[in-house]
């Protein structure tokens, strides 16, 4: 397709939520003059092409149907397929996506254009991407690379974008119209049954109501077996196994969630949409504690409660004046809440923590209108401002269940009663020049404030901070020739201290990690090139990338003698290492390569492929120590995926799909002490899986994936658990 100035708009498939170029969509066909429509003189469909809304930067989308036919177990699990991404799993029921080698507070996650990043994201690896309810989206967007221009504080790494499902508001013969949909999904690796029901319901195409409800419970996660060290090839002790060898202790969980989307179309002008998600996760143990190798079999540690409750407005407008020509405000308010119970083998006692994160958010951006400047000369405006402040609450206290009496701890893993804001004011321009040229220029000022009293029974400091920094981005597209372009992105990225480096105390794979309320904010600058290719028959992106991040913060080790005292549910005396978060004394380099190529053939087959490399090295977190620069912590190994598919104009499709990882054995000093990752490093693995189907739209769709079908024992790097082994998931969804 050739390369066009000024068009900005994605190409998707089904409805999706709003952009600022698609405000008041025209009226849409039902889904069964769709259905037909689609099938009129055709016995195979081609693969639908798809278009990040970041198109000049390297990006991938998942779509809705990517969703449906793959069957991911979570959202973080959608994104396996996808390069440039890794996905650690800390338990059953967590998922930390890695983009170009970072995660956790480096890269940032957005629903709906609205943050989820908190103040609370831990160093490394978390669960909270896990919370996102993928069967409520219509696409997940990855941006890969430092994008805190547009996107704010945490977008070192990237962005995961999520786009929930719309509301049809379709226009018909009748009034009212009204569709509804039952889900059940089952598999046979972790006993997984649950399901889904959802409506979608409207008038006169005006407004428009989409929900629903979802329920799963997931049992003990069986593996193809035990995995060995890469370096010495001995059996790796997390986690434990029952008897079978097979079924990994430490795993399952219960889940619900309910979700509301009510849009009103107020005229062709305006868009009013208000939007309720609810996630809550029920009795998920964290699999390299529960039991811990070295403690007694009845030990635990589980996450009781895991819940994250998004409530927002959102106001879109278009054709606007000239210098504010589409319009999008939010304004948002969520909830984090995580209770953790210890139980440890006497029973002699119960230590619990809770800690919750509640937000206030608003976030505003305005496009303005394409100014043609001369002739073959275009440019574009976009700016907004955003602020989101956390006011958290972080307890902990023991229950002596023989006298039934509790004692409450000074502090939690936080700092009760702490306060975080992060804001900013952006501004980007796009200039396109003669239909080959494309230039993005912009810049960014934050500020940043951290706030919590300090805790002298702890020996816990008061935190009373204020950083203002400002960043810039730019970069070319060149069209080539028609369908290839050359692009080159050089972008600035950067990351205060949040409550968690300042304020936490907590329990990592590592061993005990304390906080320092000293940390200086980390800066990053972020190089990439590569090439797009868009031609009849082929997608091709290919690029290879730069992060220097100045200021890194990383774990130090520490004498446990040295431990402070209190410190709730912690542990810190009790634990075989010990470290502190500090900033590292000099720059840390991430530099690899990442793409993706896909081809569409005739008679309804379609191929993709990705592959991704990525290496990390910084300076050794101890002073003077040699070597003076070691590896970064769980950066991924060389890795990729591919797919085969076919599908007929009937419903019908078959797929299959390999994904495959090589040995990682370039260890950090904290890998070192993590149980979690093999001796001498994770060994490599290849996973083959078949997919098949039947799509009646917009009746109904089975779908089948055999998945681990060599029933390979294997685990990604940095996780606590192995992958499923050969096992049966089916889904099963009946629409009205």
């Amino acid at each position: 397709m050739p390369f066009k100035a000024g068009l900005k708009e994605p190409v998707t498939e089904g409805p999706i939520a709003p952009t600022p170029v698609e405000v008041a969509p025209p009226p849409r066909l039902t889904p069964e003059a769709k259905a037909r429509a689609s099938k009129v003189g055709r016995t195979t469909v081609r693969e639908p092409r798809v278009k990040a809304v970041n198109d000049t930067r390297a990006a991938t989308v998942v779509t809705r149907r990517d969703l449906e036919e793959r069957l991911p177990r979570s959202a973080p699990d959608a994104l396996r397929f996808e390069p440039g991404v890794y996905v650690q799993q800390t338990a059953h029921g967590q998922g930390s996506p890695y983009v170009r080698g970072l995660t956790g507070q480096q890269t940032i996650m957005m629903f709906d254009g609205i943050r989820l990043n908190n103040s609370t994201f831990r160093q490394g690896p978390n669960q909270y991407f896990f919370t996102i309810d993928s069967r409520t989206l219509q696409k997940l967007e990855v941006l890969r690379g430092a994008s805190s221009t547009r996107y704010g504080a945490d977008a070192m790494g990237g962005a995961l974008l999520a786009t929930p499902i719309e509301p049809t508001l379709e226009v018909g013969p009748r009034s009212w119209y009204g569709h509804s949909k039952a889900a059940m999904r089952t598999g046979t690796a972790d006993g997984e049954l649950g399901g889904r029901a959802q409506l979608d319901v409207g008038y006169k195409g005006k407004v428009g109501l989409f929900g629903g409800v979802g329920y799963r419970d997931v049992g003990l996660l069986r593996a193809g077996g035990k995995i060995f060290a890469a370096g010495d090839g001995s059996e790796v002790k997390v986690p434990l196994f029952a008897a079978d060898g097979v079924t990994q202790r430490g795993t399952g969980f219960r889940e619900f969630t309910a979700d509301a989307r009510l849009v009103w179309q107020v005229d062709d002008r305006r868009r009013l949409t208000l939007g309720y998600y609810d996630y809550r996760q029920r009795d998920a143990p964290r699999t390299d504690r529960c039991p811990p190798v070295t403690a007694p079999q009845g030990d635990c540690l589980i996450y009781d409660q895991q819940d994250r409750t998004l409530v927002y407005a959102a106001l879109d407008a278009r054709r606007g004046p000239a210098a504010a020509e589409t319009v999008r405000w939010t304004v948002s308010f969520q909830n984090q809440h995580e209770r953790r119970r210890h139980d440890p083998a006497s029973r002699k006692y119960r230590g619990i923590g809770s800690d919750d994160v509640r937000t206030v958010g608003t976030g505003l951006r305005i496009d303005t209108r394409e100014f043609r400047l001369a002739r073959g000369v275009a440019l574009k405006l976009s700016y907004g401002l955003d602020t989101y402040v956390d006011f958290i609450a972080s307890e902990a206290w023991n229950v002596y269940l023989d006298v039934g009496m509790t004692s409450k701890y000074s502090r939690g893993q936080y700092l009760d009663g702490g306060k975080y804001m992060t804001s900013g004011i952006w501004s980007e321009g796009q200039l396109s020049l003669y239909d080959r040229l494309e230039l993005r220029a912009g810049g960014r000022g934050a500020l940043v404030v951290a706030k919590a009293a300090g805790d002298p029974k702890s020996e816990s400091a008061a935190v009373d901070k204020l950083w203002g920094t400002g960043v810039a981005g730019g970069g070319l597209a060149l069209r080539l020739v028609d369908g290839v372009r050359w692009l080159v992105n050089l972008d600035q990225g950067y990351r205060a201290p949040n409550m968690d480096d300042l304020t936490s105390r907590q329990q990592t794979g590592a061993g005990w990690q304390g906080e320092n309320a000293a940390l200086r904010p980390e800066k990053a600058l972020s190089v990439e090139t590569g090439f797009k290719v868009e031609r009849p028959r082929l997608e091709l992106q290919v690029f290879g990338f730069q992060s220097t991040i100045h200021g890194m913060i990383g774990r130090s080790p520490f004498d446990i003698s040295d431990c402070p005292p209190g410190g709730g549910d912690t542990g810190c005396a009790a634990s075989k290492t010990a470290f502190r978060l500090v900033n590292f004394a000099g720059p840390s380099v991430v530099r690899g390569i990442d793409g993706a190529v896909r081809l569409f053939l005739p008679a309804g087959f379609g191929v993709r492929a990705t592959v991704a490399y990525a290496w990390g090295d910084g300076p050794n977190p101890i002073a003077g120590n040699t070597p003076v620069r070691m590896p970064l912590s769980r950066v991924p190994p060389l890795n990729g995926t591919a797919e085969v598919s076919w599908r007929h104009a009937s419903g019908f499709y078959l797929a299959g799909a390999l994904r495959w990882a090589r040995a990682q054995t370039r260890l950090a000093l904290a890998d070192t002490a993590d149980r979690r990752i093999p001796t001498g490093g994770t060994p490599g693995f290849a996973v083959a899986d078949l997919r098949a189907g039947y799509r009646f739209q917009p009746h109904a769709l089975v779908a089948l994936v055999l998945e681990n079908i060599t029933n390979a024992a294997y685990r990604y790097h940095g996780s606590s658990i192995n992958g499923p082994g050969r096992s049966l998931n089916i889904l099963l969804e009946v629409g009205l």
